[in-house]
């Protein structure tokens, strides 16, 4: 299927081991005042920094974060995954205290990064990120932002979207303006992340590409993507050991290939039932991606066998048995959430998907978790 998609991919990315110690070399430049978005704002000259809670007491890593005295240096709780609240919230303050920033950099996993994202795009448009939760409903071009993730899987340093859980659904910022400006990837960065986390977030890249390769909408640039991160995939996964450094190499790669699969395709199934996990129940985007892949074999077959035998050959806790804790009235709401994402059910089943689904077979699938 031939699609139109005049796609812009990250401006600059800086790749290899050690490259984070350049990064206040690379942001430099950016904290010169300029004009804003309209001719009577002008951008400051400070950067808001993101970090993930988790370096919150890590005070080693602190220091070599390049933010300078007149900086803000915010952290991000990655245990909850980012809401519209916290970005409206993020941006009121900062707005309020000290004007429009220069710059926003985003360290951490994909959810920190997305807060990056989505907070570049609200520095610059007006009301709630609420109001903004689609395809290119973004006004206006945000201010300068730079991602560094420090584990990898989840795509979100070179994604369009900036996923967000709001008031009524769990739908990213999706617009051109979202893709970062500048990516900063170190394998060093993600050598000490915990096994179980650093699998759950692998998996992500692994069942972006799955996805992006097995729905109506790939082309051969998505199966060019989606292959080559599938077999680094399983060179990290079940080839190599956890403690070899290449193998950190080879998952930051994979990430960014699987990102870029989508670029040209689209998620199916299991993130349709993710969005819906994280919605009603809160489990956190890559942990629940894993649970509803690991019930998904009438749908990704040799796939979803593969992805059992890394769980196996990792020794990693997939829970299991979570529906007989569920009410009906839990499993209804999370069907409503992964329902109403017609874009991806579009892409696993094609344009006529609704005569193949219905709300009663999506419960099914939940009741199997």
């Amino acid at each position: 299927m031939n699609l139109f998609r005049n796609f812009k991919s990250v401006t600059r990315t800086c790749y290899g081991r050690g490259t984070f110690a350049k990064l206040g070399e690379i942001l430099e430049p950016h904290r010169v005042p300029h004009e804003g978005p309209a001719p009577d704002v002008e951008r400051g000259t400070f950067l808001v920094f993101v970090v993930d809670h988790y370096f919150e007491d890590k005070t080693e890593f602190i220091r070599r974060i390049p933010a300078g005295p007149d900086d803000e240096l915010v952290f991000i709780d990655s245990r909850e995954e980012p809401t519209t609240e916290l970005i409206d919230g993020l941006r009121d303050d900062i707005l309020k205290r000290r004007g429009l920033p220069a710059g926003i950099v985003g360290i951490g996993g994909g959810s920190t990064m997305d807060v990056a994202k989505a907070g570049a795009l609200m520095f610059t448009n007006e009301g709630s990120s609420v109001q903004y939760q689609g395809l290119n409903l973004i006004k206006r071009p945000g201010i300068y932002h730079c991602g560094v993730p420090t584990i990898s899987g989840t795509g979100a340093e070179v994604s369009m979207t900036a996923v967000l859980t709001g008031p009524v659904k769990k739908l990213g910022l999706k617009c051109d303006w979202t893709i970062f400006d500048q990516i900063v990837l170190d394998p060093d960065l993600i050598a000490t992340v915990p096994t179980d986390q650093w699998f759950y977030t692998g998996m992500d890249t692994y069942i972006h590409s799955v996805e992006a390769i097995t729905g109506t909408k790939k082309n051969t640039f998505a199966e060019a993507y989606s292959e080559k991160s599938l077999e680094m995939c399983r060179e990290v996964f079940l080839r190599r050991e956890r403690s070899d450094p290449k193998s950190d190499e080879l998952l930051m790669v994979a990430s960014y290939m699987g990102g870029l699969s989508l670029t040209y395709s689209e998620v199916g199934v299991c993130h349709a039932l993710s969005y819906g996990l994280g919605k009603v129940l809160h489990i956190h985007h890559c942990i629940a991606n894993c649970i509803a892949f690991d019930k998904l074999e009438d749908v990704y077959g040799e796939y979803v066998h593969e992805f059992k035998t890394m769980v196996k050959e990792r020794g990693v806790h997939l829970p299991q048995g979570l529906a007989k804790e569920w009410s009906e009235e839990t499993i209804d709401a999370m069907a409503e959430v992964a329902y109403n994402l017609p874009h991806m059910w579009d892409h696993a089943f094609g344009p006529d998907w609704e005569k193949v689904l219905d709300r009663e077979r999506i419960k099914g699938w939940y009741r199997r978790m």
